[in-house]
């Protein structure tokens, strides 16, 4: 059986007792380098998560008769690894356990709500600037190609160098970092971020 477990933002203490079991469970633990170094004691096969899905997919394939957790950065069907591996075996071969997701918890922190909330991701693909313009309130997952001063930049072109961006860097790390900047004032670069863009503070 496979288990796609969500970890939340980064931290343990964010993860479900449901995905912390399963990670108890299993006798096969994959996930990336930062989340395989939370669970140094447990003693099954590991394999770390890289580009390769493909490879990570025939890999799975061969050890479906054991119990393989994969773990997921945040909701593991949030832009994440849940949505491919469920399209590959099958809900039927494929358990899934949500996280919270990063834009949750950067919400949660900062008390934006989520009620009319668009959300969406620049990570791997290209964005409709000109939709995000005219959203109200938006939350993106971003990536290196397309982060915060890439959007800022978007919007400013559009004549929205007014609207808000709320900038979750690092989030539940030791080293997290929430920023509020108008648009027109984003020139720096951040490490694994998501954003939130908002017509007012």
């Amino acid at each position: 059986m496979l288990t796609v477990a969500g970890m939340g933002p980064a931290s343990l203490a964010l993860m479900t007792p449901m995905a912390l079991d399963a990670v108890a469970q299993a006798e096969v633990l994959v996930g990336g380098k930062r989340h395989l170094e939370q669970f140094p004691d447990f003693a099954g096969e590991r394999r770390a998560l890289d580009a390769d899905i493909p490879g990570l997919i025939r890999w799975i394939a061969q050890r479906m008769h054991q119990r393989v957790v994969v773990l997921a950065s945040g909701d593991p069907l949030f832009y994440g690894i849940g949505k491919r591996l469920v399209a590959e075996f099958g809900i039927e071969q494929v358990r899934i356990i949500p996280g919270i997701s990063a834009v949750q918890y950067l919400c949660a922190k900062t008390g934006i709500d989520m009620n009319d909330i668009w959300l969406t991701s620049s990570h791997g693909r290209d964005v409709d600037f000109d939709a995000l313009a005219r959203s109200p309130k938006t939350a993106m997952v971003t990536d290196a190609r397309c982060g915060p001063r890439e959007i800022a930049a978007a919007l400013v072109a559009r004549g929205a160098g007014e609207r808000w961006l709320v900038i979750g860097e690092n989030l539940a790390m030791d080293n997290e970092r929430i920023h509020w900047l108008p648009a027109r004032d984003v020139q720096a670069q951040y490490e694994m971020n998501v954003v939130v863009i908002l017509n007012e503070r």
